[in-house]
């Protein structure tokens, strides 16, 4: 396949040109993503500019017209996202001179994204493999289902800055590669609540501002139970409001709770990779920690 990307398309009589995303102002980034349905608000078009890069496609007279965005995790992987195109041009070319863009810049890592229906066959196109469905769980959160379920096995307890290189090392088994920088700077924008048996964190769950409420993610435990009830005090404080989980759980103790939470079922996503597959990167065990809900479907 030709990956070498050139610096400008031709498109439905007009012409686009490369940008860095991080040239563009918020508000005509999160217009882009508004025109296609997606929730992201300007701080969170902020927070990814934070933690990845990426490029725009621009018309002749500066107008957003796409986007695509990687996240580097060491030398051998990145998640990839944001990929948005308006829709007059989303069956034009401009989501694989993108997706070029990006594969010449990541450097032959292993990739991973969560694909839309509509954006399936672009991915296929390139050689990303279908692995599994993320289910998007969202609605008004429920605190009284959440409270029904049973007690608790150790300590579960706020966590602080402190805990979050025992976080890091969790989620880095869970997910298959290590990505400290991402963990920390969701600390900094997250409420956090830990299990602990002794000193050690069996499992995790943050909740940030994102889109039209909150998202809880990543959820990280070893079982069902345990993600469930660091779960649980993130449903209870945002009883009424609207929350948000992406999950690949589709049944299970897990699931069933999202749904008596409040969350059911909205849309799905498929993930997707290029290059080792998720299985190739999982923990071998039936105690080692699984990543529940992920950070977002962009960063996986």
């Amino acid at each position: 396949m030709e990956l070498k990307p050139s610096g400008s398309l031709k498109i439905d009589a007009f012409s686009m040109r490369i940008g860095d995303i991080e040239d563009v102002d918020l508000e005509r980034l999160h217009a882009l993503s508004l025109s296609v349905g997606w929730p992201h608000r300007a701080e969170d078009w902020q927070f990814l500019r934070g933690s990845g890069q990426g490029f725009v496609a621009l018309d002749e007279i500066g107008r957003v017209l796409g986007s695509a965005m990687w996240f580097g995790h060491g030398a051998g992987f990145a998640t990839v996202g944001m990929v948005i195109t308006s829709p007059r041009l989303q069956t034009l070319g401009a989501g694989q001179w993108l997706m070029k863009r990006v594969f010449e810049k990541v450097g032959g890592r292993d990739l991973r994204l969560n694909a839309t229906r509509a954006a399936r066959r672009l991915y296929l196109s390139l050689d990303f493999q279908p692995e599994k469905t993320v289910y998007q769980c969202q609605g008004l959160a429920r605190a009284e289902a959440a409270g029904r379920l049973v007690e608790t096995r150790g300590e579960l307890r706020a966590l602080t800055a402190s805990d979050a290189p025992a976080a890091i090392a969790l989620d880095a088994v869970a997910f298959g590669v290590g990505r400290a920088a991402l963990i920390e700077k969701l600390f900094a924008h997250s409420v956090s609540y830990g299990l602990f048996r002794g000193d050690r964190l069996c499992a995790f769950a943050l909740c940030r501002p994102f889109g039209r409420g909150h998202v809880l993610g990543p959820v990280v435990a070893e079982n069902d139970a345990d993600a469930v009830a660091v779960a649980r005090p993130h449903v209870a404080q945002h009883s009424g409001s609207f929350l948000r989980a992406d999950t690949h759980m589709e049944s299970g103790e897990f699931a069933s709770f999202l749904s008596h939470s409040g969350l059911p079922v909205y849309d799905t996503v498929l993930t997707m990779s290029l290059g080792k597959r998720l299985d190739d990167f999982a923990a071998a065990g039936a105690t080692e920690p699984t990543t529940y809900t992920l950070v977002s479907q962009t960063l996986g």
